[in-house]
């Protein structure tokens, strides 16, 4: 197995997601997109392929790009469907990040005629106490 194998292999979210202090107290949105995005489907095992377009405005938090983009690869022998694919990293970086507002689409490409595009909106959902 070679090092990037390796660590993708071995992710582990609570260990290798780097959070880093944000520096600025003003609003600014940093939009992140992921174009390599892929899982297995869960019944069938044949490869999902979409974009992930990960946009927020951070409050004290922001993500280190290295970690997102390893976080992401580790999906791709993952059996699990796009609504959860999607929801399980939108869940994930809101909780580590804490945002002041965060949107995350998923655009899966079409296979069998069928094309999923799965958007999360911090400011569509019921915030958790």
């Amino acid at each position: 197995m070679r090092y990037g194998e390796k660590i993708v292999e071995n992710f582990d979210i609570d260990k290798d997601l780097e959070i880093w202090p944000n520096k600025f107290r003003k609003n600014y949105k940093i939009t992140i997109t992921l174009p390599e995005f892929s899982c297995l489907c869960p019944r069938s095992g044949y490869p999902d392929y979409a974009t992930f377009k990960l946009e927020y405005i951070p409050d004290l938090w922001v993500v280190e790009l290295k970690a997102v983009k390893l976080y992401i690869n580790s999906f791709r022998n993952r059996h699990i469907s796009h609504e959860e694919s999607a929801n399980e990293v939108f869940d994930v970086l809101y909780q580590k990040l804490r945002p002041k507002w965060m949107k995350l689409t998923a655009d899966f490409n079409p296979r069998g005629n069928v094309h999923t595009l799965i958007e999360i909106d911090s400011d569509h959902i019921e915030k958790e106490v």
